[in-house]
């Protein structure tokens, strides 16, 4: 009887634990690699230790596991609340953490090996690519079983963007992992060339565009009214925001392939609707910045609202930037330059990971019966800590990829290049030690997390909420 009077938070608990766990690993592994750019000696030619070794590790780390994991932990948690229901498919959902944490311990101990498709962001070979298609497979029928089951007649926008996220991962991965085994640990993509990059690319980019998006914006359309005590802006702009952005974010993969053997139509493609991606971006950005209208004064003394709003900023500013990057004549300065690393890391530490934190911290006291984190304090502490830390970083790797723009592309009157490329990486060399400084100072935020969080889990009891009918609810 208990089982169907209670939401399930075990599954939930489980993914927020872990989602601090692997935000601390994939972070660590990110300071290393900053150091190497910095020290290129430093890990003493250990080949599982080299730089490109350990990159796919700390992307696969902070995307699939750190965002993965804290993906999980809150649309389970959401879909729950919004459904008035207990999670759908029983020992389904206890699988799909199990498979998921196995899915990162093997792609941890794998390419470190070297054990690659060589593929950005889906590096991991093909018995680990079946192990992912099982996971989410169970995650979508958990997710919308759940959903089926809802004791209430509307389906919260909320779970329209889980929902939007987990459908089109599924597509982008079964897509992009067409591959040939030729050995246990070993394939070839099913595609070639300029196919391949295509495809590649139509899941590099849709990966920012569903994982690292749209999954976030469905926290941000549960989380940000919660705390905040208000309702959504407007309910009408959230709807029209989900599918003006998730038509669109398809086409933009092209331009990851400005100047390459891509054909020129193709590249004009993806710069267009990467323009067009600012409106439905921005009109989300502002739904959630403005539903603190008549809360404002709430940031003043609430640092979980701080995480969640600057989170929003960091959104704003980087969905304005792509598009910026996307314009050829922009490109052809960006492009390989750290201008990119810095657009990246704005998106990721700046928007999908203060999302994350603001939502673990709202869910971790919930999970187990506290009525807030250990200390307040430190919760103001650690939002200080990491904003000053992603500010110095991408501010760092702007003005480094600028720079490197404008000096590789000068030339002579007599039409020979006017800096040699060591001198790039020279004059890039103090940035690199600013870009250091900023990651580390974003990984001991996520330290002092951690510490708030055993202090308030160690001696709580786990606690299960009753579901409240509709009716008994409002």
């Amino acid at each position: 009887m208990q089982e169907q009077t209670t939401y399930n938070y075990k599954v939930v608990r489980q993914f927020a634990i872990m989602t601090l766990v692997w935000g601390i690993v994939g972070m660590a592994v990110g300071v290393v690699l900053a150091a190497q750019l910095l020290w290129p000696d430093l890990t003493y030619g250990i080949p599982w230790l080299s730089y490109g070794r350990l990159r796919p590790l700390h992307t696969n780390a902070v995307i699939f596991a750190f965002g993965g994991c804290a993906l999980f932990a809150s649309s389970y948690y959401a879909v729950q609340r919004t459904s008035h229901t207990r999670l759908f498919g029983g020992p389904l959902a206890a699988f799909t953490f199990w498979g998921w944490q196995l899915v990162i311990v093997l792609a941890a101990v794998t390419l470190p090996l070297g054990i690659t498709t060589g593929k950005e962001y889906a590096e991991l070979e093909w018995p680990i690519d079946i192990l992912i298609t099982l996971v989410w497979v169970s995650y979508a029928i958990v997710f919308f079983g759940t959903v089926a089951t809802r004791k209430v007649a509307h389906i919260y926008v909320a779970n329209w963007f889980f929902g939007g996220f987990i459908l089109t991962v599924a597509l982008l991965h079964l897509v992009n992992s067409a591959e040939i085994p030729v050995s246990f640990w070993k394939s070839y993509s099913a595609y070639a060339g300029v196919q391949d990059a295509m495809v590649q690319w139509w899941y590099g980019h849709n990966a920012v565009g569903f994982f690292l998006t749209a999954g976030f914006l469905g926290m941000m359309y549960y989380f940000v009214p919660k705390q905040a005590g208000r309702p959504v802006y407007s309910y009408r702009l959230s709807v029209v925001h989900f599918w003006a952005l998730i038509f669109t974010y398809m086409w933009a993969g092209p331009h990851h392939l400005h100047y390459t053997a891509l054909p020129d139509w193709a590249q004009s493609i993806g710069m267009v609707f990467s323009l067009i991606l600012l409106a439905p971006s921005w009109g989300g950005m502002i739904n959630g910045i403005m539903t603190l209208s008549g809360a404002w004064h709430k940031l003043r003394t609430d640092p979980i609202l701080k995480f969640l709003i600057t989170s929003l900023s960091f959104y704003g500013m980087s969905t304005f930037e792509g598009p910026m990057m996307s314009i050829k004549t922009v490109n052809s300065l960006s492009h390989y330059t750290d201008w990119t690393i810095g657009h990246v890391h704005s998106g990721a530490l700046g928007w999908v990971a203060m999302i994350s934190i603001g939502s673990m911290y709202y869910l971790i006291p919930r999970l187990f019966g506290r009525a807030e984190m250990h200390s307040v304090k430190l919760i103001t502490v650690h939002f200080w800590v990491a904003t000053i830390g992603v500010v110095l970083y991408i501010a760092a790797m702007w003005i480094a990829g600028v720079m490197q723009g404008l000096m590789w592309r000068a030339v002579n009157p007599d039409g020979t290049l006017t800096y040699t490329f060591v001198e790039s990486v020279k004059s890039t060399y103090p940035f690199y030690a600013i870009r250091l400084l900023g990651g580390t100072m974003y990984l001991g935020g996520m330290l002092i997390m951690a510490y708030n969080t055993w202090k308030t889990v160690v001696g709580a009891k786990a606690v299960d909420a009753p579901i409240l009918r509709p009716a008994a609810a409002h």
